[in-house]
């Protein structure tokens, strides 16, 4: 499936909107991160907890090249998929870790703000 951003380096308000557009046509599911990483748990806690950390470290690493290589060619590839499949095998590892991310990330990033300067857009030099 074709990447939905308009461009390979959409600037920020593009982005957005892709973004915003997007969720007016898949309006009937919205993923809650909490929920998400719940249900991770639920479905595959047990065999990640068995695998242990280092191991499921080691799949969330595999995907994570899966989107590299997605990323260069997102003809030959189904990029939102291995974006999917990073988001799910993070939250195995936040789990394993009993990190909970949604409040890590509002702790960290409020209200998705810049964790240094606090702006919207970053204003400053540092890179969070």
């Amino acid at each position: 499936m074709r990447a939905f951003l308009p461009s390979p380096t959409p600037s920020r308000n593009e982005g957005i909107a892709a973004l915003d557009s997007r969720a007016d046509r898949r309006h009937a599911f919205s993923v809650d991160l909490r929920a998400f990483q719940a249900g991770i748990a639920r479905a595959y806690g047990d065999k990640d907890a068995a695998r242990g950390t280092a191991g499921t470290f080691m799949y969330f690493m595999e995907e994570v090249g899966e989107l590299a290589e997605a990323l260069r060619e997102p003809d030959k590839h189904d990029l939102e998929g291995e974006f999917a499949d990073c988001l799910a095998w993070l939250a195995s590892l936040a789990h394993l870790a009993g990190v909970d991310l949604a409040s890590a990330a509002e702790d960290k990033y409020p209200q998705g703000n810049c964790s240094v300067c606090g702006g919207s857009p970053c204003s400053c030099d540092s890179k969070p």
